[in-house]
């Protein structure tokens, strides 16, 4: 092996050593959000649950918020991705239960990831190095459903009364995520029987829908 490939090899394990760190400073740092909460979590909490010392930490994060916002941003960025991997459904009622289909199992799948986003109080905006205000991906799906709503009332398939899209897109979010969050909570509870996450919301999809629709003339 010449010594440019020695180099190049060398250089690339280094780059991977590099972000399987980093990546697991960020998993560890949701896990300790979530069960401790944002505000209770240090650096040096999170750098004694993977064994490293805070200053290794520091060398791959300026401080937490800057942890925060590329968790964040990673997070909101794949539920996006996942919501958007159905394709454009022509039906917008069709596209709403798909949509409501693709952000159930995205949290079922990636349970920490949900906790953090959704269930985990951050008490203050987050900025970049400048110290603007950093938007958020999650906007990205929310648009999505709000634009779908938009498209149900436009096109008349709601009932009259529901003309408020903001309100619509947040009544069938709020639905999906109080069936998640149950389960989250209360899949263990010895006294409360959940059925499955997946096929209630399915269930609970189609009823939302049925409400929603516009009575035959």
């Amino acid at each position: 092996m010449t010594t440019s490939a020695i180099r190049s090899a060398s250089l690339a394990r280094r780059e991977r050593q590099k972000a399987e760190t980093r990546q697991a400073i960020l998993d560890a740092a949701r896990e300790l959000f979530v069960a401790e909460g944002v505000e209770a979590t240090t650096m040096r909490a999170i750098a004694a649950k993977i064994g490293y010392t805070p200053t290794a930490i520091y060398h791959h994060f300026q401080d937490k918020d800057a942890l925060i916002v590329e968790l964040c941003m990673a997070d909101f960025t794949a539920l996006g991705q996942a919501m958007y991997s159905i394709g454009r459904i022509e039906h917008p009622m069709e596209r709403l239960k798909k949509m409501g289909m693709a952000y159930t199992d995205f949290a079922l799948r990636n349970p920490s990831q949900y906790r953090f986003m959704f269930m985990t109080p951050i008490q203050h905006s987050l900025l970049d190095a400048q110290g603007n205000v950093v938007p958020m991906p999650d906007a990205d799906a929310y648009g999505f459903l709000i634009a779908t709503v938009t498209e149900c009332i436009d096109k008349g398939l709601c009932r009259p009364e529901l003309r408020d899209p903001v309100e619509m897109a947040q009544m069938v979010w709020g639905g999906i995520h109080g069936v998640i969050s149950l389960w989250f909570t209360h899949s263990t509870d010895p006294h409360i029987t959940l059925r499955d996450p997946a096929s209630t919301v399915s269930a609970m999809c189609d009823a939302m829908i049925r409400g929603i629709q516009r009575p035959p003339a």
